[in-house]
């Protein structure tokens, strides 16, 4: 069976991230954790399964991705200073979800979710990154394609209508997943 819409693809790949000796291994879908998804409901980048249409299962593949068949690429404007007590809850800063280096969900004034990554944190502001974290990167895949059947209309729905990963830095609204969703690029919109 050839990948295809509504077909519910099971694959193991690495991803990296860098120019040529500089690639650094910044993901795997291993066969205990495998990468799943239904094809062709826009839960992955396009160009990602532009690349697997067509495989079978036992099929290699090894391909690369621009930054702007992505994530775009790195923005400074998407860069800001927040004032600290925007993240005040009854008063107190959480220290367990405002420290250097963690993805806070954020809400913008239009309603609109998205992730921002902890740059500083400051004695009355805070620096925030809403870049994409592999905004400015190409991505190099190379995996095995280890299933392919179809997608159960349950399947088809849950892929299709509404995010069930759970990863902290997942910006559901926009689509875009972050490194702990299961090796998926694209949330479950």
């Amino acid at each position: 069976m050839k990948i295809s819409t509504n077909k519910y693809v099971t694959l193991t790949y690495d991803l990296h991230v860098g120019e040529d000796e500089e690639r650094e291994l910044v993901e795997q879908a291993t066969i205990k954790k495998p990468l799943e998804f239904v094809f062709g409901v826009n839960a992955m980048l396009e160009a990602f399964e532009n690349y697997l249409e067509g495989l079978e299962e036992g099929d290699r593949f090894s391909f690369s991705i621009t930054p702007e068949e992505a994530y775009g690429q790195y923005d400074e404007d998407r860069i800001v200073n927040l004032p600290k007590t925007i993240f005040e809850v009854d008063g107190e800063i959480d220290e367990e979800v405002l420290f250097e280096g963690n993805m806070v969900p954020m809400m913008d004034t239009e309603g609109n979710r998205m992730m921002g990554f902890v740059v500083s944190v400051g004695d009355d502001a805070v620096t925030m990154d809403f870049n994409h974290p592999l905004a400015g990167e190409t991505m190099y895949f190379e995996g095995t394609v280890i299933g392919v059947r179809d997608a159960t209309p349950e399947e088809i729905a849950a892929f299709s209508m509404g995010c069930n990963c759970e990863a902290d830095d997942c910006d559901h609204d926009s689509g875009n997943c972050g490194s702990g969703c299961n090796g998926k690029e694209k949330c479950h919109e």
